[in-house]
């Protein structure tokens, strides 16, 4: 046998295998909405079928999925059609827009429907004021949120309920009263709050305040921003005692401030109606949710490959700062650091390892888990400004 055939052929001198690239990170807008609502039933309510989620991107297809248009092409809008039009009239705007038909009154089927769709991270119900429904919705983003899927819901008071001289009070009791409450200790409903004359001219407060909201960056409070196309007649704007009663009780009354020139709707608040006092206001849960979104799916590739070794968890530390970088140069975030516990205790040489370091290290490569702890720094917006204004004699 012939030595040169046990050996390997040099030709063609260099092999390149192709290596596919990297499975691109996940990303997550924080701005897509859902709206969920009723239409009429058979054709006139639209072309979309009950409780199916639909993406709306123009009025027109708000009125051909869910409404009607009359014999001259002029569109007959239904409670979900109007809200969505609403919707796409903001701006800046939602970077997406969901619909879905509700089946006579059965809220809670359409939005178990909305659960497997994944990106929607705001949720409200089309003109609705019922507590019942609402409650359905609170559950909805709580029960989602607490899968993964995190979500706020936004709804409205009772717009046509006759003004009084204890408006704010009577409001609070239809949200919280009789065992039924709409409150999320989890902080994830918001509330808001404005007047018509009655339900049959009212637009729908929620949906406009939701797709505000939604259309800007997850660290830009909700305060002074403008909600379009929900005009409050001037006998009906709140008084100064009624936003500070509603604001105190973490619902944003929509108002017409003097202050700003010209005429328009603005939220006066930017808080949750919540029970945590840790977390009172939209921008910081809406902060925390993309940070947890971007963390997860920048960090899943290091997930069955990593290994717990020093060289391996610093690169999984550094895939983690490499995420947070780019959110404090934005300004987005003021500041943050990144703490693997196991990895200082594999930076120790192993002959002065402790039995502390040592039991750590083994349990940690049983277990095959790592903690990694991460601290935020966010500066967060001004919302009320003390001015002392002093006058002195000459």
């Amino acid at each position: 046998m012939s030595l040169l055939s046990a050996s390997a052929v040099a030709y063609p001198f260099i092999k390149v295998d192709i290596v596919p690239p990297p499975a691109p990170t996940a990303s997550r807008s924080p701005g897509v909405i859902a709206v969920v609502g009723k239409t009429d039933s058979g054709a006139p309510g639209g072309t979309a079928p009950v409780n199916a989620p639909r993406e709306v991107t123009s009025a027109a297809d708000a009125v051909d999925l869910f409404a009607k248009r009359n014999a001259g092409g002029a569109p007959v809008h239904t409670a979900l059609s109007a809200s969505l039009v609403l919707a796409l009239q903001q701006d800046p705007r939602p970077a997406k827009i969901y619909g879905v038909r509700v089946d006579g009154d059965d809220y809670a089927a359409a939005l178990v429907a909305l659960e497997a769709v994944d990106d929607v991270t705001f949720v409200s119900l089309a003109s609705e004021v019922a507590i019942d429904p609402l409650l359905a919705l609170k559950a909805h983003v709580e029960n989602t949120s607490a899968d993964g899927s995190k979500r706020i819901g936004v709804a409205m008071v009772d717009p046509a309920r006759a003004r009084s001289q204890t408006w704010a009070a009577e409001t609070l009791t239809a949200l919280t009263g009789a065992g039924k409450v709409l409150r999320s200790d989890a902080s994830r409903m918001i509330v808001v709050a404005g007047r018509a004359a009655s339900a049959a001219t009212a637009p729908d407060f929620a949906t406009a305040a939701m797709a505000s909201i939604a259309g800007r960056d997850p660290h830009i409070s909700p305060v002074l921003k403008q909600i379009r196309g929900v005009p409050i007649p001037r006998e009906l704007q709140f008084s100064p005692s009624e936003i500070k009663d509603l604001s105190k009780e973490g619902i944003i009354p929509i108002i017409d401030p003097e202050l700003i020139p010209g005429e328009g709707q603005y939220m006066a608040e930017g808080v949750l109606f919540t029970a945590d006092a840790n977390r009172p206001y939209v921008d910081i849960v809406r902060v925390l949710d993309d940070l947890e979104f971007r963390l997860r799916a920048g960090l899943i590739g290091s997930v069955g490959d990593a290994r717990i070794t020093r060289p391996g968890l610093t690169l999984v530390k550094a895939t983690a700062e490499g995420i947070l970088g780019p959110l404090k140069r934005r300004e987005v975030i003021d500041d943050f650091s990144v703490t693997i516990p196991l990895l200082e205790r594999l930076a120790i040489p192993e002959a002065a390892r402790t039995p502390a370091d040592v039991n750590e290290i083994t349990n940690a490569r049983a277990t095959r888990g790592v903690d990694m702890i991460v601290v935020v720094v966010y500066g967060p917006q001004i919302h009320q400004l003390g001015v002392k204004l002093r006058m002195v004699f000459a």
